[in-house]
């Protein structure tokens, strides 16, 4: 009989566990049951938050550095390196964690601290960037990055535009000659779960304002000066996939930086080694905190699932709670799933106890699949 093999790719339980301890507790239940078990661990992540973190787990280095956070007071931020590719994740310094008190700021968060981020990989010498978007405070189609960059959007009377979604109603001029040289030379992959246009009913600011604090009366704001600022930048790349992207910086990548798009995991999938890893394996165990209809659309889980699939692996999934039925698991390409929910009902207490409940579910797989 062939030898098991288990790699446990899961992403992070949002809000309890990070991807690097998901996997740390599925190893460690599997083991309780079948000692020795050969477990190979690669944490995963779809260009949101947590790529930095999956990328530095896969053996990337982990580099800091100081730069300007949504609503303009310093933050520090990480990106990843190794060689000459980085992999730069825009929440690092623009996302909503970085909103001092958890207070919103719609109308006038800036990505400029995730164009700062981007000019720290080019001065490491990447030639290579993976920008996962995702997770962001912002909703500026990108205009800060921009700036940060070396671009200029200036009013009527020549002068900078305020920061954030709002400030772009003003925007008379965009000046892009003064762009970092580097970036000409740099392969930038603009990496993302979401396929949002920039504008519009499925745009970044009616899809994801809300979650950013955004009145009825902003996202009406954000949204028009979105278009206004692509009519003068160039409205042919709003409607392209991922032009949404973190409220509309990949439209900004998209339109100024040449970056082209790819689903994040798919991405991150290449970058963390996924390929040789699987070759290994004779089961796959992946994950995230929720399995619902989201995870389908792109999530890293659905993105393991394929690619198993297509080798010709099992792949079974641990999750927080569990909202999909059982067919739409098997069309995914996942045998089965395992919800801590089912071990313990109440949700605080579930993300509360979220290490143990996972070893125990890991038990429960190591005996349905490995004993």
């Amino acid at each position: 009989m062939e030898t098991a093999r288990v790699l446990v790719a899961a992403d992070k339980f949002k809000g309890s566990l990070t991807a690097v301890q998901v996997a740390e507790r599925v190893t460690a239940g599997l083991r309780r049951v079948v000692p020795g078990l050969e477990v190979e661990t690669l944490p995963v992540a779809d260009g949101g938050d947590g790529t930095v973190a999956a990328a530095v787990a896969a053996g990337f280095e982990r580099r800091e550095t100081r730069v300007t956070g949504p609503v303009g007071d310093p933050v520090t931020a990480a990106y990843a390196l190794r060689g000459s590719t980085a992999v730069v994740e825009m929440a690092e310094a623009s996302g909503l964690q970085h909103l001092p008190d958890g207070v919103f700021a719609p109308l006038t968060a800036t990505t400029y601290g995730s164009g700062e981020l981007l000019a720290a990989a080019l001065d490491a010498g990447a030639t290579t960037i993976v920008f996962g978007v995702g997770g962001s405070a912002t909703t500026d189609g990108g205009a800060g990055m921009l700036a940060a960059l070396g671009a200029r959007f200036l009013d009527a009377d020549g002068k900078p535009v305020g920061p954030g979604g709002g400030g772009l109603a003003a925007l008379a001029e965009a000046d892009l000659s003064g762009l970092d040289p580097r970036l000409k030379d740099v392969d930038l992959i603009l990496a993302s779960d979401v396929d949002n246009p920039l504008t519009g009913p499925k745009g970044a600011p009616e899809v994801y304002g809300r979650q950013k604090g955004a009145s009825e009366e902003d996202i009406a704001v954000l949204d028009a000066a979105l278009a206004h600022y692509a009519s003068i930048l160039g409205p042919e790349k709003a409607a392209l996939p991922g032009a949404g992207a973190a409220g509309g910086i990949g439209y900004g990548a998209l339109v100024a930086l040449g970056a082209r798009f790819r689903p994040g995991i798919e991405v991150m999938l290449d970058v963390l080694g996924f390929a040789s890893a699987l070759a290994r394996a004779t089961l796959v165990i992946t994950g995230e905190g929720s399995l619902d209809e989201q995870t389908l659309h792109g999530k890293a889980p659905a993105g393991v699932a394929a690619a198993a699939r297509e080798a010709g692996i099992e792949v079974v999934a641990v999750c927080g709670r569990l909202a999909l039925e059982p067919e739409a698991l098997e069309r995914a390409g996942i045998r089965r799933a395992y919800a801590l929910a089912d071990l313990e009902p109440d949700p605080a207490v579930s993300m509360a106890q979220a290490g143990p409940l996972l070893e125990r579910a890991a038990e429960s797989i190591a005996r349905d699949f490995l004993s």
